[in-house]
């Protein structure tokens, strides 16, 4: 069995994926939607101690909605979550949602991050931007879009360099699709102390993120990521999603095994100032066609590669963005 990047390397080469981002460039925050093109089967684990969501109860296995609209990614802390309601309006406005006595009722899960006091101006009153962001990233919904400073992403951080929106993609010579999506704005570094080199090196695929390989240390490292202007300032989400056919309990699962994908990129994570979620979401265009625990074992260990191949992408083709050096800004100027 062959598993390699798919054609785009993001997300959509899982058939049924579109991707909607929209930013405000003034308060340096954005807002990213996953849109399947019908109704997917989905999950959710949140693991890092400062959450914040939207809809993730329903996502449990004992819970009656069995597939949901979209997923949004928003900056903003609690603001975001109203890009969430944004998104509900605009795909209610599409006639899609939950059919209950001739009213559709969109199904839109989310999770924020928090990019408050990134330099951007937030002085926005009564009217924060994200719901119309939410509406205007379900509009922008497409196969192909930019890393980086893209939004959920755009006014995120990494540590003390710029965060940014990742995405990449493993398919099998079988049919299997697995593809990541993540915004990443971690108390941690996702990149290995005193070297230019990405803690997710070993799982590059094609130079996907520079290329540099395992890092040369000459000394013992230590976990020198946390600086005290970093602290309540964090969190990374992400979705998972895969063309095979999924039940809530399988995709809980995947999103679980998920998570280990930012233990491979991100040092520390999952701390107490972190909200890091993550999502499964099932398009539904594949049969299982091996025995349920392998094959989902093998969903979720790719998922898990995918998560941290996206998080060091993000990060590799973020811009300096509010003051906040880039990766290849930082490295450029700090050359040995």
């Amino acid at each position: 069995m062959m598993i390699k990047p798919g054609p785009k390397n993001l997300i959509t080469d899982v058939d049924g994926i579109k991707i909607g981002n929209a930013h405000d460039e003034a308060c340096i925050s954005g807002v990213t939607a996953i849109l399947p093109d019908s109704a997917a089967v989905a999950g959710v684990d949140v693991r890092g101690g400062g959450p914040g969501t939207r809809e993730t109860e329903v996502l449990r296995p004992d819970c009656l909605v069995e597939r949901i609209d979209a997923v949004v990614l928003s900056g903003g802390s609690t603001f975001g979550l109203d890009a969430a309601s944004g998104a509900v309006s605009a795909l209610a406005a599409m006639k899609r949602g939950f059919e209950i006595k001739g009213m559709n009722i969109p199904i839109v899960p989310a999770a924020i991050l928090f990019d408050l006091v990134n330099g951007g101006n937030k002085d926005w009153g009564e009217m924060p931007p994200y719901r119309a962001l939410g509406k205007e990233a379900i509009k922008n919904a497409s196969d192909q879009f930019d890393l980086g400073n893209v939004g959920a992403g755009f006014g995120a951080m990494a540590g003390t360099l710029k965060g940014g929106l990742g995405s990449c993609s493993a398919v099998s010579d079988d049919g299997i699709q697995v593809g990541a999506i993540i915004a990443v704005n971690p108390v941690g570094s996702v990149v290995v102390p005193k070297s230019h080199n990405f803690w997710a090196w070993a799982l590059e695929q094609d130079g996907e993120f520079g290329g540099l390989g395992a890092p040369d240390l000459q000394e013992n490292i230590s976990l020198d990521a946390i600086t005290s202007g970093r602290l309540c300032e964090n969190t990374t989400l992400g979705v998972i999603a895969t063309n095979v056919a999924l039940t809530k309990s399988q995709a809980q699962r995947i999103a679980i095994m998920a998570h280990d994908g930012y233990a491979r990129a991100i040092r520390p994570v999952h701390t107490p100032m972190d909200g890091d979620t993550i999502f499964a979401m099932s398009t539904e265009r594949r049969e299982l066609d091996q025995p349920e625990p392998l094959a989902l074992a093998r969903i979720g260990a790719i998922a898990a590669d995918c998560v941290a191949r996206a998080v060091a992408r993000a990060v590799y083709h973020a811009d300096s963005l509010g003051g906040v050096p880039s990766y290849r800004s930082y490295y450029k100027m700090n050359k040995n």
